[in-house]
């Protein structure tokens, strides 16, 4: 999924579903929950009116919701101030601040970076028990 932070909520779009696209004011908890029974509704419909859709919406399934790197900026700036992303992502806080506003766009390669230090304190999160 082709997700973005808007405004008021979020919105993505799906490779898999041409023409396809959901938007949703709120938090992303309420949105993943809509795109979910839109996808639902959008293969009752076609089953319905006999008109083809991916089969693998008809198998167990798995939403992956990926953001452009100014949402998922956004989204974790509620979270994370821009000093520990600097920790997290090796990214001089100046420059994530840039592109979390939009003023620029990361290289592939910085983007690949801010994927990856999220994930790497995803796993290390994950691997610590209480």
């Amino acid at each position: 999924m082709n997700t973005a932070r808007t405004e008021n909520g979020y919105s993505c779009s799906c490779d898999l579903l041409p023409g396809w696209i959901v938007a949703s004011e709120g938090d992303f908890e309420t949105f993943k929950k809509e795109v979910q029974e839109s996808i639902d509704f959008y293969v009752a419909c076609a089953k319905e009116d006999g008109d083809p859709y991916p089969a693998v919406l008809d198998e167990e399934y798995e939403l992956v919701y990926k953001f452009d790197v100014q949402s998922l900026l956004q989204f974790f700036q509620g979270i994370f101030s821009f000093s520990a992303l600097q920790t997290i992502t090796g990214i001089n806080q100046k420059q994530l601040a840039h592109y979390a506003a939009g003023r620029s766009k990361p290289r592939p390669q910085q983007a690949q970076k801010i994927a990856d230090g999220l994930h790497r304190l995803a796993q290390e999160m994950m691997a610590v028990t209480v």
